[in-house]
C-alpha cells in the first residue's frame, strides 16, 4: 500500500515560501502518477490547496513590499541631484 501524503508533518504557516512550493510540487507529481487511492487523493488535494493559498499570499505580500519600496525611491528621486558626468 502507498503511504498516504505528508500532510500533517508542517504546518504551512511554519514552512518557507520554498518549502511550501516544493511540497506542492510533489502533491501534484503524486496526484498525477495516479498512485494515490481515493482518500489519499483528496487529502493531497486539501494539503494543496492549504499549500496554495500559503504561497498566493507569499507572493501577494511580496508584491505589495515590491510596490512600496519602489514608491519610496522613486517619491524621493531627484533627476537635479543625479551627479553629472565624471571630468
Amino acid at each position: 500500500m502507498i503511504s498516504p501524503p505528508d500532510t500533517n508533518s508542517n504546518r504551512v504557516e511554519d514552512l518557507t515560501f520554498e518549502q511550501a512550493l516544493d511540497q506542492l510540487d510533489q502533491l501534484v507529481r503524486r496526484m498525477e502518477s495516479g498512485e494515490l487511492g481515493l482518500d489519499e487523493s483528496i487529502a493531497a488535494y486539501r494539503r494543496g490547496a492549504e499549500l496554495a493559498r500559503f504561497c498566493q499570499g507569499r507572493l501577494a505580500d511580496a508584491e505589495q513590499q515590491i510596490q512600496k519600496l519602489d514608491e519610496d525611491v522613486l517619491s524621493n528621486f531627484s533627476p537635479d541631484e543625479m551627479p553629472g558626468p565624471a571630468t
